[in-house]
C-alpha cells in the first residue's frame, strides 16, 4: 500500500490495563504494514498514553482509532466518559502518574479532544497528530 492512500483502523478495547499493550502492538503492526515504521516509536508512546488515560479514568469500554490521510497520522482514544480530559500541566519526570497528556502535548504536532457518540453511548475522543515530514 502506498503512503499516499488514506486509511483508518479502529480497535475496540475493554476497560483493562492490558489493552494498552494490545493497542501499542497493534499500532506497530499497522504502521509497519503501511510503510510508516519511522513514526512507530513516537506513535506507540502517544497511543499508550491516550489508551492508558481512557482505561484508567473511565469505567466503560474504549477504542483506539488510527487514521492516515494527507501525510498526517491521527491517533485517537475513544472512551465512554463525556467529561473533558484534564488539561496537561507541568509534570515531574520522577512521578509515575499524571504526565500522560503533557507527554502527548510535548511529542505530538497537534492534539485535542471532542465529544463523540458511538453506538448510542456518549463519550469523547482524545486525539493527536503526527506529520510524516
Amino acid at each position: 500500500m502506498s503512503e499516499s492512500q488514506p486509511w483508518e483502523y479502529t480497535l475496540y478495547i475493554p476497560n483493562d490495563l492490558r489493552a494498552v499493550t494490545v493497542a501499542r502492538r497493534t499500532l506497530r503492526l499497522i504502521l509497519t504494514m503501511h510503510g510508516l515504521i519511522r513514526l512507530t516509536d513516537t506513535a506507540e508512546l502517544l497511543a499508550a498514553e491516550l489508551v492508558s488515560n481512557a482505561v484508567r479514568h473511565t469505567k466503560g469500554p474504549g477504542a483506539l482509532r488510527v487514521r492516515w490521510a494527507a501525510g498526517v497520522l491521527r491517533i485517537g482514544a475513544w472512551d465512554a466518559d463525556p467529561q473533558p480530559p484534564e488539561p496537561p500541566g507541568e509534570f515531574d519526570l520522577l512521578e509515575e502518574n499524571g504526565r500522560g497528556l503533557a507527554l502527548v502535548a510535548a511529542c505530538a504536532d497537534l492534539w485535542g479532544w471532542q465529544p463523540l457518540a458511538r453506538h448510542g453511548n456518549r463519550g469523547k475522543l482524545v486525539w493527536c497528530e503526527l506529520a510524516a515530514a
